[in-house]
Order: structure tokens, then sequence, then C-alpha cells
């Protein structure tokens, strides 16, 4: 069934995501703070909205996909901001990482105020996911309102997992990340032992595969780590996950859960963000093996 959407966040990730919902028939309002980003999806077929508040009116479902918890409060609360022009009833599907206290603190706002339910939906599967509607969706939320926008969903993920109340969906997807950038660290790690050993690193994701040592992160990123180093068309950048590597310590340290294996994690993403290299993509993780003295020191 043809749903009127608006759709808040035109990024790597929010770009096909939206493109999806278009391509599935729906009626779709756009508000990027880029409003260059949008002419793609306009010529496809949605609709630019000079502020989010535009496109909010009328929209049964509201998606968010935007880089953290300071945009989700401009975006919805601030001037202009979505909140002002809510429908009855209306769904706020919030796909960013942003951490279970943000979430619920924006879900408790919405409710006071008698608008509308949130959920929170972020995701796991990055641009190759999104492209193709196979992303993991990890939501939180009341179990009947999840039901409802399963549909909408279908359109951009293969499967879609309630994992508890408001706020479990950002829980699950800081454990998400934790393995992520962990495995991301390792893979580093272990293509510069293997260029040491005198491997050829090109094949080094194609031995593994299926094994054990295998992953989505090696597949697409090993293989762009091995010289001569071709970065490829981008699929993140470090300062995103070192955003949400920040949130997980936030988080697991309000929750008394120890994390030594982040804080090491953390301290090598933390050389990279102040040596000026957070805009790069994940294969600059190389960097704190190849360059380290233009890293400063450890």
């Amino acid at each position: 069934m043809k749903q009127r959407i608006a759709f808040f966040g035109i990024g790597l990730m929010g770009r096909p995501m939206a493109a999806r919902l278009l391509d599935g028939g729906h009626d779709l309002a756009l508000w990027n703070r880029s409003a260059d980003k949008l002419a793609p999806l306009v010529a496809a077929g949605g609709r630019a909205c000079a502020t989010p508040a535009e496109a909010a009116e009328g929209a049964a479902v509201v998606c968010l996909c935007l880089t953290d918890a300071g945009a989700v409060e401009q975006v919805m609360f601030g001037d202009g901001g979505a909140a002002t022009a809510l429908a009855p009833g209306a769904l706020i599907v919030d796909f960013s990482t942003i951490g279970p206290e943000a979430t619920r603190g924006f879900a408790r706002r919405l409710a006071e105020a008698g608008q509308a339910q949130w959920l929170d939906c972020p995701v796991s599967g990055g641009v190759a996911g999104a492209e193709a509607g196979t992303l993991a969706i990890l939501a939180g939320g009341d179990a009947a309102a999840i039901d409802r926008v399963r549909p909408l969903l279908a359109l951009l993920s293969a499967r879609v997992t309630r994992m508890g109340g408001v706020g479990a969906g950002q829980a699950a997807k800081l454990c998400n990340q934790l393995i992520v950038a962990t495995n991301m660290l390792a893979i580093a790690e272990a293509m510069h032992v293997g260029e040491a050993l005198g491997i050829d690193l090109a094949q080094l994701p194609v031995a593994f595969q299926g094994g054990f040592a295998d992953s989505r992160p090696l597949q697409l990123f090993g293989p762009r780590m091995a010289p001569p180093a071709d970065p490829g068309p981008p699929v993140s950048e470090l300062r995103t996950m070192y955003k949400d590597i920040r949130a997980i310590r936030a988080a697991a340290s309000a929750a008394a859960a120890g994390t030594p294996l982040l804080a090491s994690v953390e301290a090598m993403w933390t050389r990279l963000i102040d040596a000026g290299h957070g805009s790069e993509d994940v294969p600059g993780l190389m960097r704190l093996y190849r360059h380290p003295a233009d890293l400063g020191e450890q």
C-alpha cells in the first residue's frame, strides 16, 4: 500500500535507502541539510522540502538516517523541526545510530506531547546492503507499531528483529559496532603481519573465504587494504565509527560493563582521528601500521 513518507538524511546510507522506498512506489518527502544531495531522488519522483516540518506534514511514517543524536535533536525538535507537524498516529522510524539513552529521551518527549510513537531501527550491512535491500534492522519499540512498518522495512531489509522496547534496537546496534570495529582493526593488523611475512595480501581474503576468519568486512575491506591501494567507492568514514565507539564506551560505563578490549580499540581509533584522518574510509586503518610515525606517539 502506498504511503506518504518523510525521509531525513541523504548520506551514504540514506540515499540508497530512500531510493528503494521510491522504487517501492511510496510518496517520499525529502529534506537534507545539503539540499543538492536531493537532486537524484527528486529526479526519481521524490519531493524536496525546505524544512523538516514541511516534509513531515501529513506523513504516516517519518524516517531518520542522521549522523548523531545532535542531528536528530535538531531535525525533530529544532526550528522548523518535524515534531511541530507530525500527523496523528505517525510513526518515527530512526535508522540512525545514536545510543539507547538519547533514543528513550526523544521517545518520552513525543509521548508527553501525545505525538507519534518512536521506533529505533538502526541498521547493519553497509552501503552494499542498503543498495540491495538486505540490511539487518535491529528494532526497538512497541511490537504492534513495528508490525505496522514491517511491509515498509521489507523494502530495505532481509531481516527485522525486535530486540525489545524503545532503545533496545540502539543497544543491540552498539554491540554490533563493538564487534565490527574490533574486526576492522583485526583485519588491518592481519594484513600488516601478512605483508611483513611476504604474503600476497590480495590472496588472503580469497583464502579465508568460508573459514572461521571470514567476515563481510574482510571481503569488503581486505582487498582494499592490499597494495596497490585502491580506495574504491566510499563505504564509511573513520569518524563515524569513532562516534559509535565512544557511544559504546558511554553506554557500557553507565551499565558498569567492563570493556578492556574496547579501550584498546578506542585508543587506536583516537590516534587516527587526532591526526586528521577522520574523513578517510576504513582502509585508512592501515596508517596505524604503515605510517605510525605520522600519527604521533602511542
